[in-house]
């Protein structure tokens, strides 16, 4: 059969195939440059960014577990500013689209940071990370509560016209609630799951092996918590999904579009294999072929319950 159609259409964002990469384990894109072609991925996400450069967490702060990985980086990024100037360059020769993550402490933050974003002609899209504490009412995640979520999305929303992905925390009571309370505030798309709270001990210490104690649990342990949760939004949310956790193979790719998902992204993934995410997007179209499937989106949301 003939080559078979990839392409999927992300909240107006034509994406060559469904494979992006996932914020925090791509760097800016050129770092991953010398290790597979960025024009055979579906979208670039870029690092997320703060309105000034932030230093992270003290080290230990990645710790290999079972299944999976902690880390608590702690958002390290080179800020707003520098993005511009020095990693803009770089990504404007790329056909691929590039969709930026961001992230603030308080509401003014990420409409300011949206705003600036808004100016940048090669951001495609931007992608709001609400996993982060609201300084201003007693460091609540904006993640964990609707009216704190939607505030944020409206500010974001009202401060750009590029389209607004949603990236939502697990650590919630009810993953729709959140969903709802995004998509009524101005979101165009939704990117579940961001990481699960977790820990690790070093019996021999009796410490934490992470330095800040707590950290991000990620990697395929994790897979069918995120699986479940886009199946659960995508059925309640009338927005395109992107799937997230613990996808390494193409088949891991194939099952987050058959609960509905428009599209991936590859995260622990590329630490393991910095070429992941290209080598996944080739062989879901060899799936696609071998199964005489034409079109990738004869498999989203295709799951018989």
């Amino acid at each position: 059969m003939k080559k078979p159609d990839l392409s999927v259409n992300l909240a107006g964002i034509t994406l060559r195939n469904p494979v992006m990469t996932a914020s925090g384990t791509f760097g800016y894109g050129e770092e991953f440059s010398e290790y597979l072609d960025l024009e055979k991925i579906g979208a670039i996400i870029t690092k997320g960014l703060s309105l000034r450069p932030r230093a992270g967490n003290p080290m230990p702060r990645i710790v290999e577990t079972p299944g999976g990985m902690l880390n608590a980086i702690g958002l390290q990024n080179v800020g707003i500013d520098a993005f511009i100037e020095k990693k803009v360059p770089f990504l404007r020769t790329l056909s691929t689209p590039v969709i930026v993550n961001f992230f603030g402490n308080s509401v003014e933050e990420y409409a300011e940071l949206a705003a600036r974003l808004d100016a940048v002609p090669e951001v495609a899209g931007v992608e709001v990370n609400i996993s982060c504490p609201n300084v201003k009412h007693g460091g609540i995640v904006f993640g964990t509560e609707p009216a704190a979520a939607s505030s944020v999305v409206g500010a974001v929303r009202r401060s750009t016209t590029k389209p607004l992905i949603v990236k939502l925390s697990p650590n919630v009571t009810d993953i729709v609630e959140m969903a709802h309370a995004c998509a009524e505030a101005g979101a165009d798309a939704l990117s579940l799951i961001n990481t699960i709270t977790g820990m690790a001990i070093d019996l021999k210490t009796r410490r934490p092996a992470l330095a800040n104690v707590t950290g991000g649990l990620s990697g395929p342990a994790i897979k069918p918590v995120a699986l479940r949760m886009v199946w659960q939004v995508t059925r309640a949310v009338k927005l395109p999904v992107i799937g997230i956790g613990g996808i390494t193979t193409a088949t891991d790719a194939l099952e987050f579009l058959v609960a509905g998902a428009t599209a991936v992204q590859v995260g622990t993934a590329n630490f393991m294999a910095p070429d992941a995410s290209q080598r996944i997007a080739e062989d879901m179209e060899r799936y696609l072929r071998e199964n005489g499937i034409a079109d990738v989106k004869e498999v989203i949301g295709s799951l018989r319950v």
